[in-house]
């Protein structure tokens, strides 16, 4: 079987969208002067989806949220000619091929989330070419079924923060993200806001379930250690990015600072980034997304690394490319699950571009043991709400 076609096509969404209010999500940008909506940027309102076809007529899918027009350009002139005319089998070879010949320009970042795109869509179709779902292909079956959490609750009204945690305790979750809206620009009152928003959702969910608190790289090393004691009574599952993915010490030395566990690595890149950030001890989870840290080929290593250093692995955003993962793994006990919703950030136009993500069913994602590949294709619905590019 050889690989005779790669097509990368953007969809950029045109349609709906809901626009997050003032301290809606603390992100990098706080950290700035600058005024008006800080998320914009962190926004991924347009996605590449990779399509690549073999002499046998099987199709694979992939897909990028990152920079989705580069990601094309990128795919188009530099990686679809690296795989043409190999067999798709040969994943660890091309994923090499990929890797090595764009170090001095790529390596992370937006050229890996490209190097993802198609090394997803290559194990699409090796599972399709043997008629096995992809996590099959992996190590299989580790669990009957897998927990996962319902992931938003930004930060906006308390009393609608309150509001929708109950509808996800009703549709039958026990595990709960939320977001903070403050961080160190917004001084002692910010510090009592998020407090506040904290208590406010417990008071709701109980002490009888998980509670993860996401920072998303809004805050810095000296709010986050005066915070955190704060924090404990709350007893968090986990306190997720509090500083920018770089600063590997401040996350060293904020995983060992309290009883609160470090969680990142949604920034972060290859068996490399993750090597380092184990050898650090700098998280006690591990939340690589496969369709930006090298694909499933790398992230089925990482997995292994982690295992060895009995760090848990919960793949930021749900989705099908990283469920597959986390159902083949005993690394991974869980997964991250965003609610079907009006594009927001854009972590929901998964679901209006493809078709064949599962519903959670009381808090539990299930994957079918006779679909082959991913179980993806892509939808038709809503395709007069997108702008796509060729």
């Amino acid at each position: 079987m050889k690989i005779t076609n790669v097509r990368a096509r953007v969809f950029e969404w045109k349609g709906k969208t809901v626009s997050p209010q003032a301290n809606f999500c603390t992100n990098a940008m706080d950290a700035l002067w600058d005024k008006g909506d800080s998320m914009h940027t962190f926004r991924f309102h347009g996605w590449t989806v990779v399509e690549i076809e073999t002499d046998q007529g099987i199709v694979g899918l992939g897909n990028v949220a990152l920079a989705p027009r580069i990601a094309k350009q990128i795919i188009d002139l530099y990686l679809a000619p690296l795989i043409m005319g190999h067999d798709p089998f040969d994943y660890e070879y091309l994923w090499q091929r990929m890797y090595r010949s764009t170090l001095a320009w790529g390596r992370k970042g937006v050229a890996m989330a490209a190097i993802s795109a198609i090394d997803i869509a290559i194990w699409d179709i090796m599972g399709k070419a043997v008629g096995r779902p992809v996590f099959k292909l992996l190590g299989g079956r580790t669990k009957e079924k897998i927990p996962c959490y319902a992931s938003k609750l930004y930060r906006t009204d308390l009393k609608e923060m309150q509001r929708e945690a109950q509808s996800y305790v009703d549709q039958g979750f026990s595990a709960f993200k939320m977001r903070f809206g403050y961080g160190p620009k917004d001084g002692p009152a910010g510090v009592r806001k998020n407090l506040d928003s904290v208590e406010a959702v417990r008071d709701v969910i109980g002490y009888d379930t998980d509670l993860m608190l996401e920072c998303y790289m809004g805050w810095d090393l000296d709010y986050t250690k005066r915070i955190l004691p704060k924090l404990e009574k709350f007893e968090p599952r986990w306190l997720e990015e509090p500083v920018i993915a770089d600063d590997v010490d401040g996350y060293a030395e904020l995983n060992s600072y309290s009883n609160i566990p470090i969680s990142g690595g949604e920034h972060e890149f290859t068996i490399y980034g993750f090597r380092q950030l184990l050898e650090r001890k700098a998280v006690s989870v591990i939340q690589y997304d496969t369709n930006r840290v090298g694909g499933i080929t790398a992230a089925h290593k990482i997995n292994a690394l982690a295992e060895a250093y009995s760090v848990p692995v919960i793949p930021h955003a749900g989705q099908m490319h990283n469920y597959h993962l986390t159902m083949s793994t005993l690394a991974s006990p869980m997964a991250e699950f965003f609610p079907v919703h009006d594009v927001e950030v854009g972590n929901e136009l998964f679901y209006y571009i493809f078709e064949g993500d599962p519903t959670p069913e009381n808090g539990f994602i299930q994957l079918d043991d006779d679909k082959p590949g991913l179980g993806l294709s892509l939808s038709e619905q809503h395709l007069e709400h997108f702008n796509i590019i060729e």
